[in-house]
């Protein structure tokens, strides 16, 4: 859906305005990182781990394919990086501020729900015996025959976290907003059949994929781990992609529901100021940057035209002029 741009919202123009009437918004990230972090510092729930269960957890201790000071760059700067490079092209802060805080909001959420989960279920992970026991022997309760470890605390306190997978949710909800992201922006679902577009949408899902079996491979996790954290991830991208974003098969899927508000009021706006002719035009001339998009159908006769038809805008701004 070809669009001409003849108005520009920057941040320098725009951005204090929209970050303003979304302050609450910021705070609540600001909160959910403060909740993160505590989910972090508490003790996990410690699981019995009889004698028995010991067969399935005694794969080797190994260190991370990928760190994890690497998976906020993966999920958080590599989405805003491209965003930033739409940005520059379209000069829309509507579309900068809510694609970047609807990604930090999809990774926020996320984590806090991951870590929680993980602190409730305390499942060990796969290498669970070598951090109890890293000198390879068992010590049992005598009755019970639960573990009595004696490696470094640290070491099996993260043991306690397997599930869900950490690393996993954090690349899906990252990765998979940026994926609902470019769909929206390259018009993936135009019913015009370019496959093309749908192999760009789903790289970054295919990133978050590989970032999953790498901690099955790591045994850091078992596989319903990596499973259960592609599915929080991917879940709540979704619902964070869709509070500020149409879906991408929407008409006005390239563009954040804001922005579209933003013309409305500014065309209503302007109608009801008479004596501001001027202001008026602007308004109407913005309004036309979104365009006509036509379907293909079988008939060829078909046109399916945006909510704000430029057709419209053009009537209103004669019988403007007529009434003045």
């Amino acid at each position: 859906m070809p669009e001409v741009q003849l108005g520009r919202h920057t941040i320098r123009s725009h951005g204090s305005k929209v970050a303003r009437e979304h302050m609450h918004d910021w705070l609540i990230l600001l909160l959910l990182v403060i909740i993160d972090v505590i989910l972090n510092v508490i003790e996990p729930f410690h699981r019995f781990v009889g004698e028995g269960m010991m067969s399935d957890l005694r794969y080797p201790l190994k260190d991370n394919t990928i760190p994890f000071w690497a998976v906020p760059i993966v999920a958080i700067l590599l989405p805003i990086a491209i965003i930033l490079v739409y940005y520059f092209i379209r000069k829309d802060v509507y579309d900068f501020h809510h694609a970047i805080l609807g990604l930090l909001f999809s990774v926020l959420i996320t984590a806090v729900i991951t870590d929680a989960i993980k602190d409730g279920v305390g499942r060990p992970r796969p290498d669970f015996f070598w951090r109890c026991f890293p000198d390879g022997k068992g010590v049992f309760e005598p009755v019970t025959r639960d573990v009595k470890c004696t490696g470094v605390k640290s070491v099996i306190k993260e043991g306690h976290k397997s599930f869900p997978s950490g690393h996993t949710s954090w690349s899906f909800a990252g990765l998979g907003f940026l994926a609902w992201y470019l769909s929206g922006k390259i018009r993936a679902f135009d019913r015009r059949g370019h496959v093309a577009k749908l192999c760009l949408v789903f790289f970054p899902l295919l990133m978050a994929a590989m970032i999953a079996v790498s901690r099955v491979d790591d045994y850091w996790h078992h596989w319903q781990d990596v499973f259960a954290g592609g599915i929080i991830g991917l879940t709540i991208a979704s619902f964070c992609y869709l509070q500020f974003f149409p879906p991408p098969y929407d008409i006005d899927g390239w563009g954040p529901h804001a922005y579209f508000q933003m013309l409305a009021e500014a065309s209503n706006g302007a109608q009801t100021s008479p004596n501001n002719n001027e202001n008026f035009y602007a308004q109407n001339a913005e309004l036309e940057t979104v365009s006509v998009y036509i379907l293909p159908q079988h008939d060829g006769n078909a046109a399916r035209v945006n909510r704000w038809d430029s057709n419209l805008i053009l009537d209103g701004s004669q019988n403007a002029r007529i009434h003045h």
